[in-house]
């Protein structure tokens, strides 16, 4: 990417946080809270995924925080645009206080100066592929079903997909950071993809967190896009702004494993 003189031309980083309530946010300038599902809540923030007419604030229960995503396309005016939560930030390196290791501005701009894209560091799931690591928390048909999307609608992508399910580590979240032709390009393809998906499969039966399944999706295609468009990115670390229960999480694992070895896999229920 061409040198610039950061005195003479700074970058214009917009990273806009993920909130469904009232929450500490970082206080450098280049973040903007941004409330989703706004459509179903009273409003707490400036900015609302549901401003506009052009938004799918009222899908945010199924479609978590790509309601935010979708209202930042049609939005979002910067140099470079990304995405976190308000509980998970990216991060250079830990310090004693969490909020002062939450990424810079300057520390961002230097990323971007070399790189596309910044994404989070990839989760590995060890003895799991994504495939399987999906099928025994989540449901199996609905990454069949998306398999089949994408073989209609976008074919070339087929052998990323495949691919990526066959490994063991992943980029989560629906976090990222680009330069805003590739965001936009990102999100041009990742929607109608899932808006597809929704036509198609029944999450009627689902509880809360299983009809959570067009956000679990769409991490799962980040990877696909990003493979199938080499997309140059560099990987950082995610803190958590909260404290983690990993027994709980490992306790989950443990029981997703047991179950897929009794042959009860499809859709445990337990968070990936």
């Amino acid at each position: 990417m061409a040198d610039r003189q950061k005195e003479d031309n700074p970058l214009n980083v917009k990273l806009y946080i993920a909130m469904h309530k009232p929450y500490r946010t970082p206080q450098d300038g280049m973040y903007v809270p941004l409330q989703v599902g706004a459509a179903q809540h009273e409003a707490f923030l400036e900015a609302r995924d549901n401003g506009g007419e052009d938004q799918i604030s009222g899908k945010n229960s199924t479609f978590c925080e790509l309601t935010g995503l979708y209202w930042m396309r049609r939005n979002a005016a910067a140099d470079a645009v990304g995405l976190v939560h308000y509980r998970r930030h990216f991060s250079l390196g830990r310090t004693k206080d969490v909020w002062e290791s939450v990424l810079a501005q300057e520390q961002a701009e230097k990323l971007l100066d070399a790189h596309e894209a910044v994404l989070p560091k990839k989760r590995h799931y060890v003895i799991e592929t994504n495939w399987s690591q999906y099928a025994h928390a989540h449901y199996e048909k609905d990454l069949t079903a998306t398999r089949e999307v994408l073989r209609e609608l976008c074919p070339e992508y087929i052998p990323a997909f495949d691919a990526t399910m066959k490994r063991r580590s992943g980029h989560r979240f629906n976090m990222m950071i680009m330069r805003q032709a590739r965001f936009e390009q990102y999100c041009d393809w990742l929607f109608p993809i899932l808006f597809e998906l929704e036509k198609r499969i029944d999450i009627s039966d689902y509880d809360a967190y299983n009809k959570r399944v067009f956000g679990f999706i769409g991490e799962r295609l980040l990877d696909v896009w990003a493979e199938t468009v080499r997309l140059d990115y560099c990987e950082i670390p995610v803190i958590d702004m909260e404290p983690v229960n990993w027994a709980k999480k490992g306790g989950a694992f443990v029981m997703r494993k047991l179950k897929a070895l009794c042959g009860k896999g499809d859709g445990l229920r337990s968070k990936s």
